[in-house]
């Protein structure tokens, strides 16, 4: 008869028996610790990092350590919130849930850390609710303050200013907040931002269902900035040559850059709705294109809690559009400017209808499908 599932068994350590090293080809890892369960309370994990090798998340420190540590679900998480903050240099936070962003967002010119991440949380703050959060800079005493306003399950931040420990080891204060996990990760500016940036150290592993290994480089960009972003043009018979008429605010060619880099950390077919450095809403793991912009919307209108609107927002989409209808579904929302990559027999009339609606549409360099 299987153990009946309760509140503890979501606290309580499931130590596995798993061996202090191993190798894989010709690399050697070692075990950094026993997980307190894998993707479920049933189930034994624990992780190990690259021998002798500095590692952002492998060589994390545990300041305060909630009861039986770590889950895997937990390292997902705040893998994949790290990979969205390392793209920025201001200030950057995201809030994770199930290895998507439920927010994400960049700091403004004189912006604060709290502002920051009250932005990222209240993108959805009903699935931010038991979240990883991620920073790329030092964590202050407000931003604690707010954080443990509402329940967290980690913080992960290069450093934290004097005494804000403290408050986060307040339990009597913010009782719901008890087991809060505090950690200081590696080096974020380890990890490989741009293609090229990675050598072999970083390829990808995926366990297939019978222990087959895939073996794959990391999902990166070659958009380093701005001056990357390149208005859509194409070509076909239907509608002749085609190029985007419209062009984006320089507030909206960063939020469209913000966008397609936060867009690699959520599952395909996934869309960023982005506006003033905020994510208004992530559509994630639809089926297909439109789906995942309907969705998007659908959650600002029943989920947002911020001050932001729609109205000249930006979005990004991790495929091409194969029809226009991807576009029009944007547009009737108040999407103003769109980053997508080529690749559809039908670029063209995409092209030529966004010129109709007044939608700036930029190619980004390459596709990025995120099946994780």
């Amino acid at each position: 008869m299987a153990k009946e599932l309760t509140r503890d068994s979501y606290l309580s350590k499931h130590v596995g028996d798993f061996p202090s090293e191993v190798t894989i080809g010709t690399k050697r890892y070692v075990k950094v610790d026993d997980l307190r369960y894998g993707t479920n309370p049933h189930q034994a994990a624990c992780y190990y990092k690259p021998a002798n090798e500095a590692c952002a998340i492998g060589d994390m420190q545990i300041l305060k350590n909630g009861k039986s540590g770590l889950s895997q679900t937990n390292l997902e998480d705040i893998s994949y919130a790290l990979n969205i903050v390392k793209f920025f240099d201001d200030t950057a936070c995201a809030v994770m849930k199930h290895v998507n962003p439920s927010g994400a967002a960049v700091g403004l010119p004189g912006e604060s850390v709290k502002s920051v991440y009250l932005k990222a949380r209240d993108a959805d703050a009903r699935a931010a609710f038991g979240s990883v959060i991620a920073f790329n800079t030092e964590v202050d005493a407000e931003t604690a303050r707010e954080i443990m306003s509402t329940f967290a399950e980690c913080v992960v931040a290069p450093s934290y200013a004097p005494g804000v420990l403290d408050i986060f080891n307040d339990g009597e204060t913010y009782k719901l907040n008890k087991h809060i996990r505090i950690i200081r990760c590696g080096a974020i500016s380890s990890l490989p931002r741009f293609v090229g940036d990675a050598g072999p150290e970083h390829n990808t592993m995926k366990v297939l269902a019978d222990g087959s290994l895939v073996v794959a480089q990391p999902l990166l960009t070659s958009l380093h900035g701005v001056g990357d972003l390149v208005p859509a043009e194409a070509e076909n018979k239907r509608c002749g040559f085609q190029k985007s008429a419209v062009e984006a605010t320089e507030q909206q060619k960063r939020d469209l850059v913000a966008a397609w880099y936060i867009n690699l950390s959520v599952r395909s077919n996934g869309v960023v709705i982005v506006k003033d450095g905020q994510t208004l809403s992530v559509g994630t793991g639809e089926q297909d294109r439109v789906g995942a912009i309907e969705q998007a919307i659908a959650k600002f209108g029943q989920k947002y809690s911020g001050s932001g609107v729609l109205r000249d927002a930006v979005m990004s989409s991790d495929g091409f559009f194969p029809f226009e209808d991807g576009v029009e579904t944007a547009a009737r929302a108040g999407i103003t400017a769109i980053i997508a990559p080529s690749g559809s027999l039908r670029d063209a009339d995409v092209i030529k209808r966004a010129n109709e609606l007044g939608v700036a549409l930029y190619y980004a360099p390459e596709r990025i499908f995120s099946h994780h």
